[in-house]
């Protein structure tokens, strides 16, 4: 017990040291697969701050529940060296440069955009001056407002609210400002043989427990998730990536899928709680194009509905399981603290 808990403050000493830094991390768990994390991760802000998304049957609540600091902090993620998925190296941006109000006519950073989006998929947006998005608007079907407010715009390009990042254009994102996404934590009581809820050993709380995906990209686990299609209600994502993802709903049969359709619905249309809305501090972002999602919390609490589906993984997941929530299991990203919020939200062992 001694040496869990100092291995568990050295380990959040090093990771908090090296993020500083923006630099990755690898850190070994016992019984879990190593995770470099350059990946995206949230600033933190309280979620009195947060007013309703928009829904067409999603009734979400938000409450006092303290979460981490702070949307003023500059982002980390978003500087990492090397964007992902390329040899591009980073203009480097100190603290200090973050800030567009900071003058800084040294700052030449380099123009990416992945090949694959510039081959113009659907979800991608075509190169300004090929066409005329509208910008801090709902623009046709695409949702282009912030989160974070009205952003500026500059040499027709908008400029991500939280400032540089050392590239420009839209790297691996499909559209230029704001790309939305989704994630959806679902969540149950761990029960024993006769029903009752399962208390931690330690901390004497009942045990959580959520559906967690493997990647398949970087084998990491994590909450399922994904973008909001053009014109599709953040409500119907929610719901659309966690049937994809870990109910494998796009290759089950149509009689299967009816049999499982009502219970998600159900579940789905319960109060839910909403963990975060807002900006992602992700190393895809660029001085262009840039994350933002809403975090939802579903509960089974009585256990009777999505807990007695067949977990199935599907979509980008390579494996799907419920697993406990607990500060010592390793998740993608700042997964872990939506996770830790909703313990507290539920007065859950953490």
């Amino acid at each position: 017990m001694i040496y869990s808990l100092l291995r568990r403050d050295w380990i959040g000493r090093i990771r908090l040291a090296l993020t500083l830094f923006g630099l990755p991390y690898t850190v070994c768990t016992p019984g879990a697969r190593p995770a470099i994390s350059c990946s995206y991760s949230h600033n933190f802000r309280t979620s009195q701050t947060l007013g309703p998304i928009s829904t067409s049957f999603c009734n979400l609540y938000t409450t006092g529940v303290q979460t981490m600091p702070s949307s003023s902090a500059p982002h980390v993620k978003s500087r990492c060296p090397q964007y992902p998925g390329s040899k591009i190296n980073r203009f480097l941006v100190p603290d200090d440069k973050v800030g567009w109000s900071q003058n800084w006519p040294q700052y030449k950073p380099l123009s990416y955009t992945d090949p694959l989006v510039e081959k113009k998929p659907v979800w991608a947006d075509p190169e300004i001056g090929s066409f005329s998005p509208k910008f801090n608007t709902v623009d046709g079907a695409v949702d282009r407002t912030s989160f974070e407010g009205s952003y500026k715009m500059e040499k027709q390009k908008p400029l991500n609210p939280r400032g540089r990042t050392g590239v420009t254009g839209r790297g691996l994102l499909g559209r230029w400002g704001p790309n939305h996404a989704a994630d959806p934590i679902v969540t149950r009581w761990k029960v024993d043989a006769k029903g009752g809820k399962t208390l931690h050993s330690v901390s004497k709380r009942p045990v959580l427990q959520f559906v967690s995906i493997k990647r398949k990209d970087c084998g990491e686990w994590a909450v399922p998730g994904g973008m909001v299609d053009a014109g599709e209600q953040v409500s119907i994502t929610l719901q659309r990536e966690f049937s994809e993802e870990a109910l494998n709903s796009l290759v089950i049969t149509p009689s299967e899928k009816a049999k499982i359709s009502d219970r998600i619905t159900k579940l789905f249309k319960s109060p839910g709680f909403q963990v975060y809305k807002g900006y992602v501090d992700d190393p895809r972002n660029t001085d262009n194009a840039w994350m933002e999602t809403v975090a939802v919390n579903f509960h089974d609490d009585s256990g009777n509905s999505v807990s007695e589906l067949p977990l199935q993984a599907g979509d980008d997941a390579g494996e799907v399981q419920w697993v406990d929530v607990d500060s010592s299991f390793p998740l993608y990203a700042s997964h872990s603290h939506f996770l830790e919020l909703v313990a507290k939200e539920r007065k859950a062992h953490w």
